[in-house]
């Protein structure tokens, strides 16, 4: 029974593609970063060095779990570093909570549940594919895409979304049990019941962990920082653009893959004093 767990979000919370990163240092004073994700022969994803190297010690020590809206193909792109060669996390959650992969396998009890509860509370995924078609000008629509037969995303031209237009889709999403949620330049609609809290919450009953430790960036992670223990939000995102704050999460003031490298550093450090507690008790 672990006495910690690490959550994490991935995008622009512990991984960064390129327009993430945020380098805000002249070039020879840049980090040096480590690709994590390559996807037809190009590194999209990355993390600084040190940040690799604090994260491989924290997967060492205690179960870490990201827990991302990537879809399982998406996610199993990512390569993370951990304590050995091929190391892989053994738990992880994709597609917002609908899919919970055991030692790289997915949990198929987890599965018919998360069909249950979206059955029961929310308005069926093509009735929200179809608002979103009738309701996404092509002006500034790049891509609609259905993530795992789950949820449904847009690619947008964030500059050019009309006034007023993502207020409208998320009152319309609520009123029929999805949620909203604008990350970078995409939007997600996303069913209220699936939910990275929810999986999260069946990972520390599976493991009986003591302690739950969460960062993320976005809306869609707010439910998560609050279920857990202690949480950190970096100082950008959609929490940090709407000022969201919450008792026992973090925000940090450090934005892009610095951020993630903070996130780290806090969480091993955090680990590290349970570690010395547990041990003088």
């Amino acid at each position: 029974m672990p006495q910690f767990l690490v959550a994490s979000d991935l995008d622009r919370t512990l991984v960064y593609s390129n327009r993430a990163l945020a380098l805000d240092v002249p070039d020879r004073l840049a980090p040096r970063l480590l690709s994590v994700e390559v996807h037809d022969g190009k590194a999209l994803s990355f993390m600084t060095e040190k940040a690799a190297e604090l994260l491989a010690e924290l997967a060492e020590q205690v179960p870490v779990v990201p827990i991302t809206t990537r879809t399982r193909t998406q996610y199993e792109r990512i390569n993370l570093p951990g304590p050995t060669p091929g190391w892989l996390p053994p738990y992880a959650v994709c597609s917002n909570g609908g899919h919970l992969l055991v030692d790289g396998v997915p949990d198929t009890d987890w599965q018919r549940e998360v069909r249950t509860r979206l059955d029961a509370a929310s308005a069926p995924l093509p009735e929200v594919v179809e608002h979103l078609a009738i309701a996404a000008d092509p002006e500034w629509t790049h891509k609609r895409r259905v993530a795992d037969d789950l949820f449904a995303y847009l690619v947008v031209e964030r500059a050019e979304l009309p006034a007023g237009w993502i207020d409208d889709l998320t009152a319309w999403c609520a009123d029929r049990g999805w949620t909203v949620s604008l990350q970078g330049r995409k939007v997600y609609a996303v069913p209220a019941p699936l939910s990275k809290s929810a999986a999260l919450a069946e990972v520390r009953r599976r493991t009986g962990a003591q302690t739950v430790l969460a960062a993320g960036d976005s809306l869609l992670d707010a439910e998560l920082l609050l279920t857990a223990d202690h949480g950190w939000r970096p100082g950008h995102g959609e929490l940090a653009e709407t000022g969201w704050a919450a008792d026992g999460v973090t925000a940090l003031t450090e934005i892009g893959v610095a951020a993630g490298e903070e996130i780290v550093r806090q969480m091993l450090a955090r680990v590290r004093a349970g570690a010395v507690t547990a041990a003088v008790g």
